[in-house]
């Protein structure tokens, strides 16, 4: 969370479910909520940035719990959380954050590699709000954020698998906030722009194509995962306790 950020006294002491919370925006997420005193729990397979994570937040209210798991695993999803409701209590927020943004080719696309995709970029998004509605209605309601991309509104050349599970998510949200709304379970989604995560830099861009980048934008600020963090808290907190079933961007008006 940037200094100065908005304080939500909602979010002290709630425990917090984050997905693919090692590196890049999910770690960025995960320190958010340590700074506003939540009980942060993450899962990711990245055992070593994670232990890294805790280790600098270590000194929080409440020092993240990280759990070792693969999402394509959906029993030990489930196993996941019923351990950090038993560990820190109910979840009152799920952040489905993980997701892999894997290039491929469209003829090289093959039935395996599809379902792949859709396995660590959309499937687990359900099954872990399946997860913890018992939890959310133990508390008598919660909030879900679902990690959608801008890149499915752009298209992005081989990125066709990826973006159809962003674009699916969007979906999700809409469906789960009217499934779950009697519970008081608020789903909304946050879709990110071009997010310069160490990642993203490392691999898929140059200086020039991250000057392009900014060009398209509306607002010429190259964005990191920091600028992310404040609408997913806001979305968590009890200020936002009519909004629901949104998807909203992110992206300094690249879209």
């Amino acid at each position: 969370m940037q200094p100065g950020g908005a304080i939500y006294p909602s979010l002290r002491d709630r425990v917090v479910f984050v997905t693919g919370g090692a590196s890049g925006i999910g770690a960025a997420i995960v320190e958010g909520f340590a700074a506003q005193g939540s009980k942060v729990a993450f899962v990711d397979i990245d055992d070593a940035s994670a232990s890294s994570l805790c280790g600098k937040l270590g000194g929080a209210a409440y020092p993240p719990l990280y759990l070792h798991c693969d999402l394509r695993d959906i029993d030990a999803l489930r196993a996941a959380i019923e351990q950090v409701r038993r560990r820190l209590g109910p979840v009152g927020v799920l952040v489905n954050n993980a997701a892999n943004d894997e290039r491929e080719d469209l003829d090289e696309v093959t039935p395996e590699s599809w379902d792949r995709s859709q396995q660590v970029n959309l499937r687990h998004f359900f099954f872990a709000a399946q997860a913890v509605r018992p939890q959310m209605r133990e508390l008598g309601g919660g909030a879900i954020v679902n990690f959608s991309s801008t890149a499915y509104m752009i298209g992005v050349p081989r990125l066709v698998s990826y973006s159809t599970a962003k674009a699916a998510i969007v979906g999700l949200t809409r469906s789960l906030a009217v499934d779950l709304g009697d519970d008081g379970i608020r789903v909304n989604a946050i879709a990110p722009g071009a997010i310069m995560t160490d990642k993203q830099l490392r691999l898929r861009h140059t200086p020039q194509s991250t000057a392009e980048l900014l060009a398209r934008q509306a607002m010429h600020e190259r964005m990191v995962e920091s600028h992310v963090v404040p609408a997913v808290l806001f979305l968590a907190a009890d200020d936002s306790r009519l909004i629901t079933k949104q998807c909203l961007n992110v992206d300094a008006g690249l879209f």
